[in-house]
């Protein structure tokens, strides 16, 4: 990986910087969702510098810590009480914005794919179209919640089929990995995100955008019944 040039690293870096920042102002500038964010981020950091996820032989795959902790987080909030109190505070324009992050992601994994360290099929050359994501979502923020003129199933429709396209992308990273459940791209699998900054897109940039649909969603679907 010391082959990569460092703006690659740097978008990695700059989009999980600008993920934390958008949920830390959509979660109300909560000191506790900040700090949970940054202390997992730093947990990552230093487990990956390790070579802890460089290992693929196991199974389960150690790639699994990066993503099951915040998604049982996630479930976690959803299922308590005072997780749903937290969650009905996040504003939802701000979610809409977070998806923003998608545009450099999408690009920067398209420069790993240039430099032989992700498959073409998790790039937009292939069959990840999440990049179509990230750059409707200032649309439907401005038409959803600034003007006002998309109703809340045009909303909540377009959280679903953004939901759906980050499964898709989701799925295919992991089939593509070098584990012992790899399904596609055995000529140039997806080694990149074994690596430090690049953990930091399955642990924290994912479930943020996750978070963002998953409240969106629910919040849209309670506000029309």
């Amino acid at each position: 990986m010391e082959h990569l040039p460092f703006y690659i690293k740097l978008i990695f870096i700059l989009s999980t910087i600008f993920s934390v920042l958008m949920l830390y102002k959509a979660g109300n500038y909560s000191k506790s969702i900040i700090l949970i964010i940054l202390s997992w981020l730093a947990l990552q950091a230093v487990v990956s510098l390790s070579g802890f996820y460089t290992v693929t032989s196991t199974f389960p795959p150690r790639f699994a810590l990066l993503v099951f902790p915040p998604v049982i987080l996630i479930a976690v909030s959803f299922f308590t009480r005072k997780g749903r109190n937290i969650l009905d505070g996040f504003s939802l324009k701000t979610l809409t914005l977070l998806h923003l992050v998608r545009i450099p992601v999408e690009l920067g994994l398209y420069g790993l794919y240039l430099h032989r360290v992700v498959p073409e099929i998790m790039t937009f050359e292939g069959r990840n179209f999440d990049i179509l994501c990230g750059l409707t979502a200032p649309i439907v923020y401005y038409f959803g919640y600034i003007k006002k003129v998309l109703n809340s199933k045009v909303l909540i429709a377009w959280n679903i089929l953004c939901l759906l396209s980050l499964a898709n992308i989701v799925s295919t990273a992991v089939l593509s990995a070098p584990f012992p459940i790899q399904q596609f791209a055995f000529d140039q699998p997806n080694v990149a995100l074994l690596y430090f900054p690049f953990v930091w897109l399955p642990c924290c940039i994912v479930p943020g955008v996750l978070l963002a649909h998953l409240v969106t969603i629910k919040r849209l679907i309670n506000s029309s019944i």
